[in-house]
């Protein structure tokens, strides 16, 4: 939803009419997972995307005509279709995708939660009798909702989309005579840099490209600003340590210490190694982190924190200009992340 709602609010305040399409889920070697979003108006102008470009197209046409009908769609495409040249999904994969008018309430709620960075999670109906089909209920992380279902069959929704919120996990739910499709979206995550540098100026808006709050830390005046960092959520002017600790690093952060200043990067990592952080990175040779990794243990931190420290920072793609350390880096903190996915 976050990658959709500028230009749903866009439209929305044009007076177009819109229909959201939903991956539900995947097979095989489809391109985008489940919960990925197209928005399209009624005259086929579109934001986001279900596929890698494969069955766009189809989802459009079929998205005027749920507009038209105020009736949502399952869809479904995969090699085996007849339809599935047509689309162009040849690559091996399939992808059941739903189609919905938007329900304005629910959107208004989701909105609400992507603009507070909140959690929170929305059931919808994808298969079963015509009255509940496409119904929806919002839930986020306070408890509050939006929309609905019957007595018994909200009970047992609001029960089920309470667990997939609190597993973190997207997923289809069968029922006796229905199925659900169970949709969380956690908050963006953050990536905390320390150290105003140039590779600094480099990463910060390719981190912003690919979702992530951004946070500038260095307490020297020249280099902390936001001339330098227009793209960055926030500007920290504080030593690291204490800029780390006021910050509250989470399990959805990522800190990256790129000043090569031990008086700046060590207190840092002190805090950042025994946070949450999912990753930590800090920029120098293997001589210098050597001796860092040597500073750290004589400070206290354990073993098992400091082997946590991904040093020399990024990925080894021989890149040597601030661009390609940046590229080095967000790619190093992607994979790490996904792997814990």
């Amino acid at each position: 939803m976050r990658d959709v709602v500028d230009a749903i609010d866009a439209w929305l305040t044009a007076g177009e009419s819109v229909a959201l399409a939903t991956v539900v889920e995947t097979w095989g070697s489809a391109p985008r997972v489940a919960g990925a979003k197209m928005a399209i108006t009624a005259d086929g102008q579109v934001a986001g995307s279900v596929s890698g470009g494969c069955v766009e197209a189809a989802v459009i046409e079929a998205a005027g005509k749920v507009l038209a009908t105020r009736t949502p769609q399952l869809l479904h495409f995969g090699v085996a279709d007849e339809s599935a040249w047509a689309v162009g999904l040849a690559c091996g994969g399939s992808i059941d995708v739903f189609v919905a008018p938007l329900d304005r309430a629910l959107y208004d709620a989701q909105r609400a939660a992507v603009r507070a960075d909140r959690a929170f999670a929305v059931a919808t109906m994808i298969s079963g009798p015509e009255e509940p089909f496409g119904r929806q209920l919002f839930l986020d992380a306070d408890g509050a909702s939006a929309g609905g279902f019957s007595d018994a069959l909200g009970v047992l929704t609001r029960e089920a989309l309470a667990a997939a919120l609190a597993s973190g996990r997207t997923r289809r739910q069968p029922l006796p005579a229905s199925e659900l499709f169970l949709e969380v979206t956690a908050p963006a995550p953050s990536l905390v840099i320390v150290g105003g540098v140039h590779i600094a100026v480099a990463l910060c808006p390719l981190a912003k490209r690919l979702g992530y709050r951004v946070v500038i830390v260095d307490p020297r005046p020249a280099f902390g600003t936001a001339e330098r960092f227009p793209e960055a959520d926030r500007i920290v002017s504080e030593w690291p340590d204490d800029a780390l600790v006021q910050l509250g690093l989470t399990s959805g952060t990522a800190v990256a210490t790129l000043t090569h200043d031990p008086k700046l990067d060590d207190p840092a990592l002190r805090v950042a190694l025994a946070s949450p952080a999912f990753y930590v990175g800090a920029l120098g040779s293997k001589r210098t982190q050597e001796k860092r990794r040597a500073r750290l243990a004589e400070a206290g931190l354990t073993e098992e924190q400091i082997g946590r420290l991904h040093a020399p920072i990024g990925l080894d793609l021989g890149g040597r200009s601030p661009e390609e350390i940046a590229l080095a880096v967000m790619a190093q903190i992607v994979a790490v992340r996904n792997a814990r996915a």
